[in-house]
């Protein structure tokens, strides 16, 4: 459906990415709703199951991608779709209902207080019940250790899906995005251009319905693609 920005809520966007989110898709906008004022748009990245039936049943601004192309691709879409219409921030809302849309209020504040480029909300900051599987949590480890040595900035939680950027970052973010498992990359490419980054913490859950599309095979194929993408570009830096 057409998307138009209220005139109230124009400098806050909230990007949903999703691919066959059947399961927690109307709940994270529920709770979207009930928590902030912001306007929002669900990037829909294909989907095959009845995604794109619930986003046109209960009137989600919408965009769709005819084909899959990836968390990188989705929100590519959503960053052009903020810098055309000329929002000021961006927010990243993975549609599984893992972020609570309660902890936008905090990102806000941090990059806005902060004059950040980029805020990440951090499960690791801070004690939390979140608990990832062992071999989420060693991944994201290992992507800690290769940001604190391509960069000197410690990020604990590298991987986190739940951030914000403000207009120069929306900008460059529409121009030019990594096409798959981006968020590693996007820090050491920003951190690399001088831009401000920062973590806050942030209270997660697990998956709130559906299934997580990443497997050992793209975990080990993210992992080497990361890491080779990141050490040319430190090499040629």
């Amino acid at each position: 459906m057409p998307f138009i920005p209220t005139e109230q809520n124009r400098s806050i966007l909230v990007i949903i990415p999703a691919y066959n989110e059947e399961a927690a898709l109307s709940r994270t906008v529920r709770e979207l709703k009930l928590h902030t004022p912001y306007d929002f748009v669900v990037i829909d990245d294909g989907s095959k199951d009845r995604t794109p039936d619930i986003i046109r049943s209960e009137g989600m601004p919408s965009l769709r991608h005819a084909v899959n192309l990836g968390i990188g691709g989705s929100m590519q879409s959503g960053y052009k779709y903020a810098d055309r219409l000329g929002y000021s921030y961006a927010i990243q809302l993975d549609a599984d209902g893992q972020h609570r849309p309660q902890d936008i209020a905090k990102l806000v504040e941090a990059v806005r207080t902060g004059d950040l480029d980029m805020v990440i909300g951090s499960r690791f900051l801070k004690p939390s019940g979140y608990r990832g599987s062992a071999a989420r949590r060693i991944g994201i480890y290992y992507f800690h250790l290769l940001v604190r040595l391509l960069t000197g900035v410690r990020i604990t939680d590298p991987t986190s899906g739940f951030r914000i950027v403000n207009r120069r970052t929306i900008e460059l973010f529409s121009r030019a995005y990594p096409t798959d498992y981006p968020e590693v990359e996007v820090i050491v490419s920003l951190v690399k251009r001088g831009f401000r980054v920062k973590e806050i913490p942030v209270d997660m859950r697990s998956r709130q319905g559906g299934e997580s599309s990443i497997n050992w095979t793209k975990s080990m194929y993210y992992m080497m693609k990361v890491t080779l993408f990141s050490l040319i570009r430190k090499s040629f830096s």
